[in-house]
């Protein structure tokens, strides 16, 4: 990305938040070749804390692409800050609605015009006690099906230190260490012509977060444990169950990636 191409807003956003993080955390950045390049791509990150965008952001940045992320549309429609983020290139998504759609297509413009579209697959921060990836919705497949474009795996450790989402704690300490690596494109080849059918969708859905988690598992020096769903209740009973299968949804519901 050259940066004299950023436009003076996009400086403005760089200017705003770029000494912040340089200042709050202490950074190790790896992998950051496999990000290299005007291709479009997708970026699939883990998400446990509310802090990853600001995080994974200055990654991406630092790694010469601009970041686009999926924010929830009413966001966008807030004077002044809507304004703003459509000048910085981010990309609105209705959810629950036929718009859903359209926000679909304008993901498939933002790839194909070379675009570095960030997608937290799991559509919210984790529930996973320990802040494992859980299962996830299908978005970030049905994108990569229709665009062929690579899928990049982005792992974040460190943002929890900066908000935990499980105590609401705010870290205000400077040079808080944070971690964050790229791999190599995840290798979706087998379903390269398949139909965008659930089946395919969910396939490709557990090989990304198969994939995120275990490079988490790397990145943490730990065991993983199986991908996780949160427990949900059932329509008659009220009695809380397990969820075996992800909201696999459609195009219009399993988009993902707006926090």
């Amino acid at each position: 990305m050259a940066r004299r191409r950023l436009g003076i807003w996009r400086r403005f956003a760089v200017m705003l938040v770029k000494p912040v993080m340089t200042g709050w955390t202490r950074r190790t950045w790896r992998g950051m070749e496999h990000l290299a390049g005007d291709q479009g791509i997708i970026i699939v990150a883990n998400h446990l804390s509310h802090a990853d965008p600001l995080v994974s952001a200055h990654f991406i940045y630092d790694a010469g692409r601009w970041p686009q992320y999926l924010g929830k549309a009413s966001v966008f429609r807030v004077p002044g800050i809507g304004w703003l983020l459509h000048k910085c290139r981010q990309i609105p998504v209705e959810r629950g609605s036929v718009e859903a759609v359209r926000s679909l297509d304008k993901l498939v413009d933002a790839v194909q015009s070379g675009g570095a579209v960030v997608i937290y697959p799991e559509g919210t921060t984790t529930r996973e006690p320990d802040l494992w990836p859980m299962r996830a919705k299908t978005g970030a497949a049905r994108l990569a099906l229709t665009t062929g474009a690579p899928v990049i795996p982005v792992v974040m450790w460190g943002p929890e230190k900066l908000f935990d989402p499980r105590t609401k704690k705010l870290g205000l300490r400077p040079r808080l260490p944070v971690t964050v690596v790229a791999g190599p494109p995840v290798d979706l080849s087998r379903w390269a012509d398949a139909a965008p059918t659930k089946t395919t969708l969910d396939e490709m859905t557990d090989e990304i977060m198969l994939r995120l988690r275990d490079m988490l598992a790397e990145l943490r020096g730990e065991t993983p444990p199986p991908l996780w769903a949160p427990p949900t209740r059932t329509a008659t009973s009220g009695q809380p169950t397990v969820q075996q299968r992800r909201d696999g949804g459609t195009a219009t519901s399993g988009l993902g990636g707006a926090a």
